[in-house]
């Protein structure tokens, strides 16, 4: 970069900061001089101390004279956590350095409010966003950006007097503890994990990798189910099994223990294959990274709820660290362009790598013949539903993770719910699968209210449902393509939108009515006071194809490689874009 700042051809003032979850917005304010070209492009940069450029800012013009900056700061475009370090931003024209960003005097005293932490591993540890003004001797106010990661300090006043402890951080235990301390000690977590990696590189040596190995896989659930089953099946269909062996891991490992036999299989079916087809985050990818030549793709099994999750929910309890297993990720899929961002910054990786393939258990959702089995083998289940009309209430779980999931079920006045029923409806209880309280229902209700809890795809009872009661699941997604009335129940938003973060507005997204009470709810199904017209919002936003094909998209874009070639220059562009800023050479000051 030529350094043009001495001749003042503007002047670049920051008049206001703020931020959306993991995305930094800075306004620029821009004075131009006489000898300023308008018609040049700008750009920004956030320059380290020694001047190198460890991100370009993403640029909106919102006025004549102002740009709004933005910056995933966990993903400044190289699927990594903007390093530490001093920051300063230069505005650059082509190969031109112009200027410097300076503070307005209006947002001086504002600077420690813009500032954020984000606690993460489980708050032992934090990554720090600090705004300042820089010191000089020509009464500017220079802007600075410092970014810097902590960990919380080993207690080295434990046995003092001089620092208050809690009386479990001095206990030193029984002797039997102790003792049963000091003999799992060699066999602890970071010896077990240097075993696995080091097992990891041998088997990978040991295969030969001559025929591509498709792995599906899942440390969630025990048994292949949605995206991945329609992805297999559809290989299976197409003859693809000749081309590529597929292989299969499916174990609970985050609920259960898992044993040594258990471990070598995992190893050894990782060391073998080529690619690996995922649908939920793999907890021993946070630690273990796999080969480079080893593809992996994620089949998100959420099409697009509005819970955060990933990294969109960053410094909240549960949330990743700077590094983990969603970075490994090579692709993921989207329902539509649109949304393709919020999958990107769940994953920590660009927008350019999610794909808006579709979800492929789409595909046999839209089947025709699919649906009249389906439908008709409900009702033999159910026949209570037939005749009727049906309202399946299915929210999400409450609780951390599937260990301690829970639904208060207290906040339902089962009475009051059935007498909402009528002559006119049936309910359906279907509580998300974490959830292992049935619900409470009583036999005075059994007309009109079935607990399907035991019934697994919850998509299919969709078919004979007339109403969905929910509240932040993800569920919404297929269930728009019935074009049928939502209700949403959150009692809780606030709390909820606390604990777990939205990754978009709620209240804009969501493609129905929201109820914050139980009378409301039940006044809402009375009135049948829905906000029906936002489910076809929701369609065209969500959705770049209704069609049963979304499993031979993902096929043939990303196991054959065949993908769209406007596809491949975005990947392609934002590579190159990437390894521009990376090797840019700014003159030193």
């Amino acid at each position: 970069m030529n350094n043009l700042v001495d001749q003042a051809l503007i002047d670049a003032e920051i008049i206001n900061i703020y931020w959306e979850r993991i995305n930094l917005y800075i306004d620029v304010e821009i004075h131009a001089g006489k000898d300023f070209d308008k018609h040049i492009p700008v750009d920004f940069y956030a320059l380290n101390g020694k001047r190198f450029a460890k991100a370009k800012f993403e640029t909106e013009r919102i006025s004549d004279n102002v740009y709004r900056l933005s910056l995933n700061i966990t993903n400044p475009g190289y699927n990594r956590c903007l390093p530490r370090g001093t920051y300063t931003i230069a505005v650059c024209q082509g190969d031109n350095e112009i200027a410097h960003c300076m503070t307005s005097p209006l947002i001086v005293d504002k600077m420690n409010d813009y500032s954020r932490a984000f606690p993460y591993a489980n708050q032992s540890k934090v990554y720090n966003v600090i705004f300042y003004v820089g010191t000089t001797n020509d009464y500017s106010l220079p802007f600075h950006m410092y970014v810097m990661a902590s960990a919380a300090e080993k207690n080295i006043y434990a046995n003092t007097l001089s620092y208050p402890v809690a009386e479990r951080a001095v206990s030193k235990g029984s002797l039997l503890h102790r003792v049963i301390r000091r003999i799992k000690k060699p066999f602890g977590k970071n010896t077990r994990r240097f075993i696995v990696k080091n097992l990891y590189k041998l088997f990978y040596n040991i295969h030969s990798h001559k025929k591509p190995v498709v792995l599906f896989m899942s440390e969630q659930n025990k048994s292949i189910s949605s995206n991945q089953n329609a992805v297999y099946k559809r290989m299976i269909e197409r003859g693809l099994d000749r081309q590529f062996k597929c292989i299969f891991s499916f174990r609970s490992s985050v609920a259960e223990r898992q044993g040594i036999l258990s471990w070598l299989q995992f190893i050894n079916k990782l060391s073998k294959s080529t690619m690996i087809i995922l649908d939920d985050h793999v907890p021993a990818f946070d630690w273990l990274v796999l080969k480079k030549e080893t593809t992996i793709i994620q089949l998100w099994h959420a099409g697009a709820g509005f819970k955060s999750s990933g990294y969109s929910r960053w410094g909240n309890i549960g949330c990743p660290s700077p590094y983990s297993c969603h970075r490994q990720y090579k692709y993921g899929i989207a329902g539509s362009e649109k949304i393709a961002h919020f999958f990107s910054e769940v994953w920590g990786i660009n927008k350019e790598q999610v794909l808006p393939t579709g979800m492929p258990r789409i595909d046999e959702f839209l089947d025709e013949e699919y649906r009249k089995e389906k439908t008709e083998m409900l009702y033999k289940s159910f026949p209570v539903c037939k005749n009727k009309k049906v309202i399946l209430f299915a929210p999400t779980y409450r609780g951390k993770n599937k260990k301690n999931a829970y639904y208060p079920y207290n906040i339902i006045d089962f009475d009051k719910l059935y007498e909402a029923c009528g002559n006119e409806y049936v309910i359906l209880f279907k509580v998300h699968p974490w959830i292992s309280e049935p619900v409470p229902l009583q036999k005075k209700h059994a007309d009109k209210f079935i607990d399907v809890a035991e019934y697994s795809n919850i998509n299919d009872l969709f078919y004979i449902t007339d109403l969905l009661i929910t509240d932040y699941s993800s569920s919404i997604f297929e269930y728009s393509l019935m074009n049928k009335p939502m209700l949403f129940f959150a009692y809780d938003e606030i709390q909820y939108s606390f604990s777990r973060g939205f990754h978009r507005d709620y209240k804009h997204s969501a493609p129905g009515k929201i109820v914050y009470t139980f009378d409301e709810l039940i006044h809402a199904i009375n009135e049948k006071d829905f906000e029906f017209e936002k489910v076809k919002q929701y369609v065209e936003f969500h959705f770049d194809y209704v069609d049963s094909n979304s499993s031979d998209r993902v096929i043939d874009w990303l196991i054959l490689g065949n993908m769209p070639e406007y596809l491949q220059k975005r990947i392609n562009d934002k590579n190159a874009e990437v390894k521009r800023t990376a090797n840019l050479a700014f003159e030193q000051q």
